[in-house]
């Protein structure tokens, strides 16, 4: 084996190691016996060293270095752009990992497996203040984190960084005031329409015909079930990797429209992970970019395509088909004002798309408050509730419709959150761009033909890797830099049509 080979073959071991974590993570949110918390810790414990020892086994970093040292200098390098990219990657992971502690690793997934547990705990009882220390021990220990890596004096700016590297909190605060100035006159638009959408004709749908839709509509969007599955937990999610994709869901009878989009939602991380070149997984050609660009894939299926007119035509007959009765008053005009209903919401995965990035701007605030030590965490129900009645004119009545609605600190992730609203934008700025390449994609959608979008996708987003960071990705792929115009107009575009006639 050459050097190179030896190196892919240990990336791709560590990176095998890591799956069969997520794995347990997936598990226990949809599996696991509620007394088997205090071992499923231990074990997420000792997967996390175990995989970390691989990340920053010696032998990575003498292969890197020889690797890096060979020809330089010689124009042309004789190394190709493929192996460029995966060796800049690789440098970054391992010089990262090999600055963190074993036993800190081991530390933070054991406690990020007690405080989901906590969090799922609290959540039910509506008690934050039980939850509360495991939030508190969470922060700590992602300043400690930063602090490792050299991030000290920017701890938000490293959290940040580790979903979408190359962003920061600056960057991320000029695109998101951008947006506000532009999304608050529309929201106060349509609130002040006379149309509206009946949000309440969704009563009485089985829960096993809504399986049997999602999986038509998820199979028909390009889903390969023979590498992936779907199952409930309590908040839905995607794990896994393109050889072995877990979704989840959750489903309501009186709301079949959360269990579908958010369906929808989970299928968009999914194709993207199962578009990554199955051969490079463990390697940066087969990882994607960040965050930021898979909420762009998880986004535009679930809006700009499942929400859409040509979606709806195809779609609504079946969906007839299976709920006669619920359905047989309502008209399609109906059905589909109802299937884009904009109003405030408490909920951020209930939020219409036209609400949605406030309540990512009220996240977004409150983490940089934490990070900064301007918030302490026992103050933050009472500040999550002033701001949602600033930005949402809706003020919780209970911490679990407020600061304990989502899992995403559970596990210590924070900034995490940006990342969907930069997707909403990305996704956004792909559709303006893909309707110009691609003419009469909502003529396919009527069809129930979702091909070409998903080549397209495939083509430019999918197969490239990690070749380009989020920003530079939207440059080559737009002709663009990224910017929330494209979003505004799509939001005024779809929802001034429906509700500012």
């Amino acid at each position: 084996m050459t050097a190179y080979d030896q190196l892919v073959a240990k990336l791709k071991r560590a990176h095998t190691l890591g799956t069969v974590a997520d794995l347990l993570g997936w598990d226990e949110q949809v599996h696991l016996p509620p007394d088997s918390a205090d071992v499923r810790a231990g074990q997420h414990a000792v997967m996390a060293e175990t995989q970390h020892a691989a990340a920053t086994d010696p032998e990575i970093g003498q292969l890197l270095a020889k690797l890096e040292s060979e020809n330089v200098g010689t124009v042309p390098s004789p190394r190709s752009s493929d192996q460029t990219v995966v060796l800049r990657h690789a440098r970054r992971d391992y010089d990262r990992s090999t600055k963190l502690p074993a036993d800190f690793v081991s530390e933070k997934a054991a406690h990020s497996s007690r405080a989901y547990h906590a969090w799922a705990d609290a959540k039910a009882r509506n008690d934050f203040a039980t939850y509360a220390p495991f939030l508190e021990q969470h922060l700590a220990l992602a300043r400690r984190e930063a602090e490792l890596l050299g991030w000290g004096d920017r701890p938000y700016d490293y959290a940040i960084d580790k979903h979408d590297p190359g962003l920061t909190a600056t960057q991320i605060t000029a695109l998101f005031s951008e947006l506000k100035r532009g999304l608050v006159p529309l929201v106060t638009a349509i609130r002040a329409s006379r149309v509206s959408a009946d949000a309440n004709l969704f009563h009485g749908f089985p829960v096993e015909a809504q399986r049997t839709f999602l999986r038509e509509v998820t199979e028909r969007l390009g889903f390969n079930y023979r590498r992936g599955r779907i199952d409930v937990s309590l908040h839905p999610f995607c794990s896994g990797t393109g050889a072995d994709i877990r979704m989840t869901t959750r489903f309501d009878a009186d709301n079949p429209l959360d269990s579908l989009f958010s369906s929808i939602h989970e299928t968009g991380h999914g194709l993207y992970e199962q578009g990554l070149p199955l051969a490079q997984l463990g390697t940066a050609l087969g990882q994607a970019v960040g965050m930021a660009v898979h909420e762009s894939q998880s986004r535009l299926w679930e809006n700009q395509v499942a929400r859409g007119r040509g979606f709806w035509k195809f779609f609504e007959p079946k969906f007839r088909a299976l709920f006669p009765a619920q359905l047989a008053t309502v008209s399609s005009d109906a059905l589909y004002l109802a299937v884009n209903t904009v109003g405030p919401t408490l909920i951020r995965v209930d939020a219409d798309e036209v609400h949605y990035n406030l309540h990512i701007l009220l996240r977004f605030e409150l983490e940089q408050r934490l990070f900064s030590g301007a918030l302490a965490v026992r103050d933050l129900p009472a500040a999550w509730n002033a701001l949602c009645t600033e930005l949402l004119g809706q003020t919780p009545t209970n911490d679990r419709e407020g600061v304990l609605q989502d899992v995403h600190w559970s596990s210590g992730g924070f900034g995490y959150f940006p990342s969907y609203c930069l997707g909403n934008m990305m996704a956004a700025q792909l559709w303006a761009t893909v309707r110009r390449a691609l003419p009469g994609l909502e003529d396919d959608f009527a069809r129930g033909d979702f091909s070409r979008l998903l080549g397209w996708l495939r083509e430019n987003i999918h197969a490239q890797g990690r070749r380009h960071d989020t920003l530079a990705l939207v440059r080559r792929v737009t002709g663009e830099e990224l910017s929330p115009g494209h979003l505004l107009a799509y939001l005024r575009e779809r929802y001034g049509g429906l509700y500012l006639k």
